[in-house]
């Protein structure tokens, strides 16, 4: 699947590099395409400094740095994506890179990642009952009265 995947890619870019190329020239194309490169880098270490400067701040601060990881995560990927020749992967990197559209992004992600997590706690839930509880979904029977019993050291075995 991902063989497939990375096929389409690779001929939509170069569609889409033969239709500019036509459209403006082959030798602006290719300065277009070399000039992304370096744009990429610079990007990549600016917005990258702006991430890490926030990520520290919300450590002194003692709240989770989730966003800010998420943001990095984002920051290296939209760099990456700059770097690799391709008008379509220069546009994915460019709106990862740029802070408002990073925000959709990562609101997109964080809810579609929240949603996958909600989603397997609740399998992972419904499959501990234990046997015959009752339906799904219903709570299996529980350890209420706390059975457990203390064990004195000299009868554990070594």
């Amino acid at each position: 699947m991902f063989f497939i995947l990375f096929l389409v890619w690779v001929a939509a870019e170069l569609f889409v590099i033969v239709r500019v190329a036509e459209a403006i020239g082959v030798l602006l194309t290719i300065l277009l395409l070399i000039a992304a490169w370096p744009l990429g880098m610079w990007a990549m270490r600016s917005e990258g400094r702006v991430v890490w400067r926030r990520f520290n701040a919300a450590l002194a601060e003692g709240r989770p740095p989730g966003r800010e990881v998420v943001d990095g995560a984002l920051v290296a990927l939209g760099g990456g994506l700059l770097m690799v020749p391709g008008f379509i992967s220069d546009f994915a990197g460019l709106v990862l890179l740029l802070p408002p559209t990073r925000m959709l992004v990562r609101a997109g992600l964080v809810r579609n990642f929240q949603h996958r997590l909600v989603a397997r706690a609740g399998r992972f839930a419904g499959s501990a009952r234990a046997p015959g509880a009752g339906r799904a979904g219903a709570p299996g029977p529980a350890d209420v009265d706390g059975t457990a019993t203390e064990v004195d050291p000299p009868q554990l075995r070594p």
